[in-house]
């Protein structure tokens, strides 16, 4: 990890909401998901804001490093259709060791959407492949 791995450090992600993520299109092979409404759905909600997340963390990691989710602490307060603009704004609000912990909110154009907070961890990458294979 550089020393500019700070908090402060924030991202911004404008997300135009294509059908594909909706919920129906979560788990296709699920008929639960299949019979609920054309709306961004929770995990696909998540997907992006990790996405953020990262962006925040471009340039700040050493080669070899990455960051995986290790934990999400987000409401879903609003339903967000096909077509609208989904804005998240994530900032680094804690770093501990390797642990790093983001504050974020996300809005479209009628309301909050999402707000909370998300822990990524700092891996090296080789290391974890390694470990990967022998399990």
């Amino acid at each position: 990890m550089r020393d500019s791995l700070q908090p402060g450090l924030a991202a911004r992600l404008d997300y135009v909401v294509p059908a594909e993520r909706t919920v129906p299109y979560l788990l296709p092979e699920s008929d639960y998901f299949a019979a609920l409404p054309s709306v961004l759905a929770t995990g696909y909600l998540v997907g992006i804001v990790e996405w953020t997340c990262m962006r925040a963390l471009d340039g700040h990691l050493e080669d070899g490093e990455q960051t995986l989710g290790v934990h999400v602490d987000l409401s879903h307060e609003a339903p967000t259709p096909p077509g609208s603009t989904l804005t998240v704004q994530a900032e680094l609000s804690a770093v501990d060791g390797r642990q790093l912990t983001f504050t974020v909110h996300a809005h479209d154009d009628a309301t909050t959407v999402c707000r909370g907070t998300h822990r990524r961890a700092v891996i090296d990458t080789e290391r974890f492949h390694a470990r990967l294979r022998a399990r």
